[in-house]
């Protein structure tokens, strides 16, 4: 791997790549449902904002095809920001000084914020995928990942991706 490659980690994914419980809604009590931390290095020249997606690739339609699963969304991460800390979901407020113009957008339950799959079979591939941005986005009061990818069309200067398995 290059060095100078725009990549994004989490200290918390291993080298087998598999979600820790915590960070799904299998934890036990408190310990669940903690947005996972991450980290990334070598953002693009001319990057302003960044922009997150997290999805379960091998989500079934309860009767039809396997669709992504939105478990995450996060937009307008200033460029200055090296990364986002364990449990952040839901405290950009309380965090604040460079995380206070993040936002999360809805996840594919309706409802803003990280919330960590649930799931009857494991195995899941997750995809966290990190977009660097020429600028920053505008995509209203309710962000969902669909008003986000049409957002960022021809604003995409590069993209990272960590992929990890629960």
């Amino acid at each position: 791997m290059a060095s100078d490659e725009f990549r994004l980690v989490s200290p918390d994914i291993g080298n087998e790549g598999r979600l820790p419980r915590k960070y799904t809604g299998e934890g036990q009590g408190a310990k669940k449902n903690i947005s996972p931390p991450l980290e990334w290095y070598n953002l693009p020249p001319g990057t302003k904002t960044l922009a997150l997606v997290v999805q379960d690739l091998d989500a079934p339609e309860p009767d039809g095809p396997i669709v992504p699963w939105t478990h995450w969304v996060v937009v307008n991460i200033p460029a200055t920001v090296k990364r986002l800390p364990e449990g952040f979901s839901g405290k950009e407020e309380e965090l604040g000084g460079e995380y206070a113009g993040i936002k999360e957008g809805n996840n594919d339950w309706k409802v803003p914020g990280w919330r960590g799959p649930v799931l009857p079979v494991h195995g899941h591939r997750f995809e966290f995928k990190l977009y660097a941005l020429d600028d920053e986005i505008d995509v209203g009061n309710k962000v969902t990942k669909e008003k986000l990818l049409e957002a960022i069309e021809g604003h995409v200067l590069g993209e990272a991706v960590l992929m990890a398995i629960f």
